[in-house]
């Protein structure tokens, strides 16, 4: 089994190049200057010329001078920035109580129930923490205690989180965050196979293979269902059915990671994982759940965490806090009242019809792929048709001047990552496509 080899460190094109201060304003100097002497180099900054932050409101982000732009980007405020049924709800219940789930409270029950209906039958019990991190971290332990197996396999570029434990299933880290010894790495999926499952499957009994030959049994399987840091590959719908089949085949368990494909973004289910038909051992969520607030959750089979729950003691002092949970429960309010999940079908299709015709005026433009408000462009060599991220860079940082946001992705780091918020509309997709269409212009 051949993998492509991983970066040497994190692909972050559309990252700001601390060598270029002295090109920024004065003003953005001295806000870089004064947040490098307390943060230190662990903290990054997005473009060319970093995004000062001062308010938001539904789709839009402003800086200290009043400029708009045009937020086509971050996922985590799912129903919008700073949007008024969340801060409601959070002041009032702060103005009540915020305590742990060691008690028994009502809102956090109800909440529990109406976010389980959204999910097969066979997935109804659900364990709360602040990140989505914590929540795959979580999902590992339940799997590898459950099947008594320590084997774990990952697509070639996965993201899954920043614990110790899910940076190591996290080949998109790069070379100097190393991946467990029992992580098996499967190709990217090939998006000019036809029968791109068949692959998949091949792929994971390839990798069980290799940990049985080590003397390793597969504990779990563990995807995002759009592969958003692979590239977003999204279709053809049920490709990861094969897949679920050959993970329960060598007796492990499946993880959906549904921290960037759920609530509703694929515009055709609340969750990524159904629109291929499957269902998965284990489901995680997380950023967009409150909507900015630190709340995030795990979803089980009730039979894995029989013998976990009376053997293993796991608390999360903040997960599931009552003032979390007031957020979490506006945003599926908010969801279902305004209808996000069917805006996400009809502005997606707008809006990723308005990126193909676009880009076929444009040779740097490759595939177009994603379903929803959730698009990958890749930007390619118009000689040879190979990855460019620095041309990606430059569609990024010209998107960027012309005040609309987005990210680049992708093994290569050439991929356009296009995903707003959901309360993304038409007039937002049509500013989008003027500039976006501009930004390839001027980008050569």
């Amino acid at each position: 089994m051949s993998t492509p080899p991983r970066p040497a460190a994190p692909t972050m094109v559309n990252g700001f190049d601390p060598q270029r201060i002295s090109a920024l304003s004065a003003k953005t100097r001295d806000a870089i200057q004064r947040r490098n002497q307390v943060l230190g180099p662990v903290y990054r900054l997005f473009y060319d010329d970093p995004v000062e932050v001062l308010r938001g409101s539904g789709t839009y982000l402003y800086d200290s001078d009043g400029n708009q732009y045009l937020d086509a980007y971050n996922n985590v405020p799912c129903i919008g920035h700073s949007h008024p049924a969340v801060a409601d709800a959070v002041a009032r219940q702060l103005h009540t109580v915020n305590t742990n789930t060691r008690y028994l409270q009502p809102s956090v029950t109800a909440y529990a129930e109406d976010l389980l209906s959204t999910f097969p039958a066979a997935l109804s019990n659900i364990v709360f923490t602040c990140s989505g991190s914590e929540a795959n971290d979580l999902a590992l332990r339940v799997a590898k205690y459950v099947t008594g197996n320590r084997g774990i396999i990952v697509t070639a570029n996965a993201y899954h989180g920043v614990t110790e434990t899910v940076a190591a299933i996290s080949p998109s880290l790069g070379t100097h965050s190393p991946l467990d010894i029992h992580v098996r790495v499967v190709e990217p999926l090939d998006c000019d196979r036809a029968d791109r499952g068949g692959h998949l499957r091949d792929q994971i009994r390839s990798a069980t293979e290799d940990l049985h030959r080590h003397g390793v049994g597969l504990a779990a399987f563990i995807a995002d269902s759009i592969f958003s840091s692979d590239g977003v590959i999204s279709d053809p719908p049920g490709f990861l059915a094969p897949a679920i089949e050959e993970v329960h085949r060598a007796g492990g368990l499946y993880i959906a990671d549904e921290v960037q494909p759920g609530f509703g973004r694929t515009g055709q289910a609340w969750w990524g994982f159904q629109r291929h038909g499957i269902e998965p051992d284990i489901a995680t969520i997380g950023k967009p759940m409150g909507n900015g607030m630190p709340i995030a959750a795990a979803i089980f089979r009730p039979d894995l965490l029989v013998e976990f729950g009376q053997n293993i003691r796991y608390f999360n002092t903040f997960g599931g806090n009552t003032v979390c949970i007031a957020a979490a429960q506006a945003v599926l309010d908010t969801i279902r009242s305004d209808g996000l999940i069917e805006r996400a079908a009809r502005v997606g299709a707008h809006l990723k019809a308005g990126v193909l015709a676009a880009s076929s005026e444009n040779r740097i433009v490759g595939d177009v792929r994603g379903c929803g408000l959730f698009l990958g462009v890749d930007v390619i060599d118009p000689a040879d048709g190979t990855p460019d991220p620095a041309q990606a860079a430059a569609v990024v940082n010209e998107l960027r001047r012309r005040r609309v946001l987005i990210s680049a992705s992708g093994p290569r780091g050439n991929v356009l990552k296009i995903r707003p918020p959901l309360a993304f509309d038409e007039p937002d997709a049509d500013r989008f496509l003027t500039e976006f269409a501009a930004a390839l212009v001027a980008a050569q």
